[in-house]
């Protein structure tokens, strides 16, 4: 299972579906033949670039509002923009890498994604704020429907799962990191400073990139079949199982984004008043996703996928609950339950659609991203406009409603799943 970071679980589980690994050749990258090093440190470094400039905003919106004088469900559009833009252009962007090859669209989304955050710092009000989050989420949805395939075809299978580690890492540690380095420097000098910050990282890592990864020596290029995708994400949406672990993943997001973009706001007000750097540092709670997603193995094996999900979806109630306390120490140990529920639940969903998809793979584990992506998007604008309404305890009832959605539509699984045993042999469910 991947390291914590939001999305991390989703790539790994694209990796191995994106594209069939190559025929087995000499050339093939693998630990301590030429090029496999570059490889890991250029595709390090996309993953840091990635993640540190999709959530750049997160940590900052109550600065963010207090500089254009905008209310938490507005400024909250900086991230959903940026994660509502990916989770729409994976799919398509993975139809491209197949037809101009995985290392130029790697390149040209680094290059966009880059240069808008650039003028991100620059931007002359919140629409414009937007705009440009909006554009940098479009670009940046390039890499993970790229590097995976990328990763399958180039490196040898028996050293595949270490390469999509390193890429995973960075994934995380970019997440984690960008949002502690953008509440300290924001704490200094502001918030456009730290967005200033994010994009100079990042253009760093672009160089990394551009000059370490090794050229691809066995990419094919396909032909641009609309047809023939529609035809397979049709299919992939019309099986019930795939709907349901679609519908869990966004609704597990929409509890997580909507927590994770409010938090701030809550903790700089009365009774914490902590400043914006400590605030920033609260992220560091994603490293307890590392434990639990690394034990959602352990727990499926143990408990069933079910029984593994209703012990997700229970500990992130928990937390939810436990956050509605006065005192930091009771909304630390909540988020810690939640970020644990959270990346248990997503790790079962997200590998369960690879186990569950027998064609088109890369489409299924796309079309869960774009579910897990709306649902970052979602929550994050609904956790704030309840947040508004209601306070925290109005962000706590949305994401107590998401669980409740994702306990139905596990029960209603598991009642599927028993009906199909019940079945006389030789007819075939479609529920499960």
């Amino acid at each position: 299972m991947p390291p914590a970071s939001t999305g991390a679980s989703t790539l790994i589980v694209a990796a191995s579906t994106q594209s069939s690994p190559a025929p087995f050749t000499a050339d093939r990258l693998e630990p301590g033949r030429p090029g496999y090093r570059r490889m890991s440190f250029a595709l390090f470094a996309a993953g840091v670039a990635t993640f540190a400039l999709l959530y750049s905003t997160q940590a900052l919106l109550p600065a963010v509002s207090a500089s254009f004088g905008a209310t938490a469900g507005q400024a909250s559009w900086t991230v959903s923009a940026a994660t509502g833009a990916l989770a729409l252009c994976v799919l398509p962007m993975s139809a491209l890498s197949e037809r101009f090859g995985r290392r130029q669209m790697m390149t040209a989304s680094l290059v966009v994604a880059v240069t808008v955050g650039l003028f991100v710092p620059f931007a002359p009000s919140l629409g414009w704020l937007i705009a440009l989050r909006a554009v940098q989420g479009a670009a940046l949805a390039g890499l993970p429907a790229s590097a995976m395939a990328y990763l399958a075809e180039e490196v040898r299978p028996k050293a595949l799962v270490a390469a999509i580690g390193l890429f995973v890492a960075g994934n995380s540690i970019g997440g984690m990191s960008g949002r502690i380095l953008t509440g300290w420097v924001a704490q200094a000098w502001g918030w456009r400073a730290a967005l200033g910050a994010v994009g100079l990282l990042a253009v760093a890592c672009a160089v990394v990139f551009h000059f370490m990864i090794p050229r691809a020596k066995h990419f094919s290029p396909g032909s641009l079949n609309p047809k023939a995708l529609a035809r397979t994400v049709g299919g992939h949406l019309a099986d019930p199982l795939l709907r349901r672990l679609y519908a869990i993943g966004a609704l597990f997001m929409t509890v997580f984004g909507a927590v994770y973009t409010v938090i701030g706001y809550r903790l700089v007000e009365a009774p914490f008043s902590l400043p914006q750097g400590v605030v920033g540092s609260i992220f560091l709670v994603y490293l307890v996703g590392t434990v639990s997603s690394a034990a959602a193995g352990r727990l499926v094996a143990r408990l069933g996928r079910r029984g593994a999900l209703y012990l997700a979806v229970s500990t992130t109630a928990a937390g939810l609950l436990l956050s509605l306390a006065d005192q930091l120490a009771a909304v630390l140990l909540g988020l810690v339950l939640i970020t644990a529920g959270f990346f248990a639940g997503h790790a079962v969903a997200s590998s369960s659609v690879s186990r569950t998809a027998t064609t088109g793979r890369a489409q299924a584990s796309a079309l869960y991203q774009s579910a897990y992506y709306l649902g970052s998007s979602a929550g994050g604008t609904l956790g704030a406009v309840a947040f508004h309404a209601g306070g925290w305890a109005g962000t706590v009832a949305l994401g107590l409603a998401a669980v409740l959605g994702v306990v139905s539509i596990t029960l209603y699984g598991t009642r599927a799943a028993r009906a199909e045993r019940m079945r006389p042999a030789g007819l075939v469910s479609v529920q499960n």
